[in-house]
């Protein structure tokens, strides 16, 4: 994505609602995938005052301005590692909560990450992530694909592109965590427009440096062909500019599941 992105804006509304579903307990160890600059992580902190809160990512980068930013704040019950959630190992059945915000749906086995997930957790511990829904149901991502592909069929998306949204689907991601050993699986829809930038301009930085958009042009040939899509996404994003800035509409799920008491899955 573009240099200049605040992610933390972009999703402020969904976090709120991601944040009302943690449930966060002033003594819980929480776990935090895909952590970001960690703003969920510190969030988590706040609440588990008595407790501890752990952000873990890959981006080495992030995670450093995660440090900065607690640092800022003052916070002692943070900390941050650099790690692959699928494979790291982490202290055996330690944390009380793991959450994540849109950090578990690239996972190339997960079945397998998120039973390594399950045996950092208590018996009983639980899980809350939100994920994206559908593409379909996602207008930021359809309406910027209709706009670069007008001019032929939609092509079909590179795996790195389309991973956003492999959670998007109820059952299948209710046969991943009960595999992985998690029990009472639900889902909560979550409709809240996401934040683009403060007029279309910023919204073009912003959206030029989507992995879907960088895809989506470099196969368009010739170069006018090129140019006609760039003047299509410039009117989207008029389209959907506003007094409060550039706003698309998404769909999200928060799921909510339990470890299984016991060690055995079946």
């Amino acid at each position: 994505m573009a240099s200049n992105l605040d992610y933390d804006a972009e999703l402020r509304l969904l976090n709120e609602q991601l944040r009302a579903a943690t449930g966060v307990r002033a003594t819980d160890r929480v776990l935090d995938i895909g952590c970001g600059t960690g703003q969920t992580t510190r969030e988590a902190a706040r609440v588990a005052e008595s407790g501890h809160a752990l952000g873990v990512d890959i981006s080495a980068g992030m995670l450093d301005r995660a440090r900065q930013l607690s640092e800022e704040e003052g916070l002692q019950n943070v900390s941050y590692e650099q790690a692959d959630a699928q494979v790291h190992r982490f202290p055996s059945e330690h944390f009380d909560l793991c959450i994540s915000r849109f950090g578990t749906m690239f996972f190339t086995d997960p079945v397998a990450a998120f039973t390594n997930i399950r045996e950092a957790l208590r018996p009983s511990a639980r899980l809350v992530l939100m994920v994206w829904q559908d593409q379909d149901r996602n207008e930021w991502a359809s309406a910027i694909r209709r706009a670069l592909a007008a001019d032929s069929a939609l092509p079909v998306l590179s795996a790195g592109s389309a991973e956003p949204f492999s959670l998007g689907d109820p059952g299948t991601v209710e046969g991943i965590l009960g595999s992985a050993g998690f029990i009472e699986i639900g889902f909560t829809d979550v409709n809240e427009p996401v934040y683009y930038g403060r007029d279309s301009s910023a919204a073009y930085e912003f959206v030029s440096g989507f992995m879907m958009t960088k895809e989506l042009l470099a196969g368009l040939d010739p170069s006018s062909k090129k140019e006609r899509a760039i003047g299509r996404l410039h009117d989207t994003l008029v389209e959907h500019e506003t007094d409060r800035g550039v706003w698309f509409d998404s769909r999200a799920w928060i799921v909510a599941a339990r470890r299984r008491a016991g060690n055995r899955l079946s």
